[in-house]
């Protein structure tokens, strides 16, 4: 009986210790689960690259596009004392902020960040920039005449383009980000004036970045504000239609700018498989991953070193939006609940 009392012991103490190993799922693989608001179908195909390349078994936890990084957000606050995720890629550095001033992120200063430029990462190293979209003006081509389309975000409340304009619900996605950055470049007052006037002209307020891209493709709108991915997507789809940066030049002052909105990862803190996610990581900052991305989905590489696609902006020849994230994340949270009322009114 003692014998057997032994050998038990041993077994469930080796069964413990085995059991904590938590960068092992059952099958002994390592493995790494990483939050993306990135669309699935261009972030997939990444994490699985990651799979075969490192060895590590990848889970993708995705949302959907019209409340993209808002759910994986509030999920991952939720779970801020039992994290089951690992990393989390942001598609703008807005959320990944956010994170950090929750207290759900952790620094990591990867190897791969030294060839980030220092205005797209995180100065405590929580978050770091790696490719990037930009905002446009997607102009259908048989509705808007070349060298006719507005030139500003001014512009879109002219009444010459009353009921012509799509622009995403701003409560989520990109879209909340650019209304948080264009508070923090021209004050809270100036763009709640905006978006009423916005609603005045008769603008359509649609579910997602992508629904903007199909009214303007089809006809039912002339421009609309998205991003750069989904335009050049369009574009080589076909479709009658051409995107613009907005704000480039300015009569009297300096010009605002245009948004630059680079993908951002962030390592969980006390996530389940800290090592694992860290290799993982650093193969998001890799220059391949880069080059993955500027071919699938027309963005912008941040290491200066991976070569920019003919049909990806680069971001050498744009006026860019002076913005703080991490300011820019705060002013988000403030802007909400005015957003909210401003979506829901009648």
């Amino acid at each position: 009986m003692k014998t057997f009392n032994l050998c038990f012991c041993v077994l469930l103490l080796v069964f413990a210790l085995t059991g904590c190993d938590s960068s092992s799922n059952p099958s002994g693989k390592q493995q790494v689960v990483v939050y993306t608001s990135v669309d699935r179908i261009f972030a997939e195909p990444v994490l699985q690259r990651a799979t075969e390349t490192l060895g590590i078994e990848v889970i993708g936890v995705y949302d959907t596009e019209e409340t993209k990084s808002t759910g994986l957000v509030n999920r991952l606050i939720a779970k801020k004392d039992n994290p089951d995720g690992d990393l989390f890629w942001s598609g703008d550095p807005a959320r990944a902020a956010l994170l950090k001033a929750e207290g759900i992120t952790a620094a990591y200063d990867a190897s791969g960040a030294a060839s980030i430029p220092a205005a797209f990462k995180d100065p405590d190293r929580h978050w770091i920039g790696f490719s990037a979209r930009t905002r446009v003006l997607l102009v259908n081509t048989d509705l808007v005449a070349a060298g006719e389309e507005p030139k500003s975000i001014s512009d879109l409340t002219q009444p010459k383009w009353k009921g012509q304009v799509a622009i995403a619900n701003p409560l989520f996605g990109t879209t909340s980000f650019h209304v948080a950055a264009l508070v923090q470049a021209l004050g809270e007052e100036k763009v709640f004036q905006w978006l009423e006037d916005l609603r005045s002209n008769e603008a359509n307020i649609v579910s997602s970045n992508g629904e903007v891209k199909r009214q303007v493709a089809s006809g039912l709108a002339s421009v609309g504000l998205t991003d750069s991915d989904d335009a050049a997507e369009a574009i080589a789809d076909g479709q009658p239609v051409r995107a613009l940066l907005l704000d480039q030049t300015g009569e009297s002052a300096p010009p605002i700018g245009n948004l630059v909105i680079p993908n951002t990862v962030s390592l969980i803190q006390n996530g389940p498989n800290p090592d694992s996610a860290r290799k993982i990581f650093d193969f998001l900052l890799s220059p391949e991953v880069q080059t993955m991305l500027a071919d699938s989905c027309a963005q912008a590489p941040l290491n200066p070193t991976v070569a920019v696609p003919d049909n990806v902006v680069s971001l050498k020849g744009i006026v860019p939006m002076n913005v703080d994230y991490a300011t820019c994340a705060e002013v988000l949270q403030r802007i909400m609940p005015q957003l909210d009322k401003w979506v829901n009114q009648e």
